[in-house]
């Protein structure tokens, strides 16, 4: 377990799973929500982004967080093992809600340069809780497709908090 991929639902908690696994292994943590966002919520081109996560993917250990369909191969040709945190839509809300509910409080920017905060404009036009209600199923459905299709890694399927909390701390 070097090279780490963690997925699942926006609001799952991937990058705080991902940032305590790689504080824990002692290996960098790659986020790949600020590799591909710019400035005003813009995407930054695909060319780019695959750029960028082949660059941040090159070393021999990490721990990256995200699934990115635009980047999969990149990201799964290096990944030696996916952790999928798949958690009952009421927590991901439950997760949405106190996370949001924070970063508009702190104005907490996302990513450092890029000025993105959360606004209560962005919670009523295609904000993240829209795009979690409409994506929930069909992203797990896909999920268990892409995994069962690629039994070279090795999967680790976390479903509840609790859950992800117990393996977080039984890993040396």
């Amino acid at each position: 377990m070097e090279r780490i991929n963690i997925v699942g639902i926006g609001c799952a908690g991937k990058t705080t799973l991902a940032r305590a696994l790689a504080a824990r292994l002692g290996v960098p943590h790659v986020e790949l929500d600020a590799l591909f966002w710019g400035p005003r919520w813009t995407p930054v081109r695909d060319e780019v982004f695959r750029s960028r996560v082949r660059d941040a993917l090159a070393p021999d250990a990490w721990v990256a967080d995200g699934g990115y369909q635009v980047a999969r191969d990149i990201i799964w040709s290096r990944t030696d093992t996916v952790i999928w945190l798949d958690y009952s839509l009421p927590v991901v809300i439950g997760r949405w809600a106190r996370r949001t509910t924070e970063r508009l409080r702190s104005r907490e920017e996302f990513w450092p340069g890029t000025g993105n905060r959360e606004t209560v404009a962005n919670l009523f036009r295609n904000g993240l809780l829209l795009w979690i209600l409409r994506q929930y199923r069909g992203k797990r459905r896909r999920m268990t497709a892409r995994l069962a299709a690629r039994p070279d890694l090795t999967v680790i399927h976390l479903r509840t908090p609790a859950e992800a909390d117990a393996w977080l701390s039984s890993v040396p």
